[in-house]
């Protein structure tokens, strides 16, 4: 993985404790809306994490692929990015 870790492991760790957090919540019965919002939260949180590492994934994986000259592994890399944008769409 060629994302910031540290950066990445921080967002990922943040949304364990929310998600830790939202159980909790569950638990102890409290209100539907607080619950709600606290879900988005780390929702907006592992959407970050994830923008950081298909950013990184861009400036190098696909970047090489498409300096190399290979034109097998430049349509691998763009493939994989229009699933995983299709993804993010659904």
């Amino acid at each position: 993985m060629k994302a910031d870790r540290e950066c990445v492991t921080r967002l990922l760790k943040t949304a364990r404790g929310q998600i830790e957090g939202v159980l909790r919540m569950i638990e102890e019965d409290q209100y539907c809306i607080d619950i709600s919002t606290q879900i988005m939260a780390a929702q907006a949180i592992l959407r970050k994490a994830n923008g950081e590492i298909l950013r990184a994934h861009l400036e190098s994986c696909v970047r090489g692929a498409a300096m190399c000259g290979d034109e097998r592994e430049k349509d691998q890399k763009i493939e994989e990015l229009v699933e995983v944008i299709g993804k993010l769409t659904k």
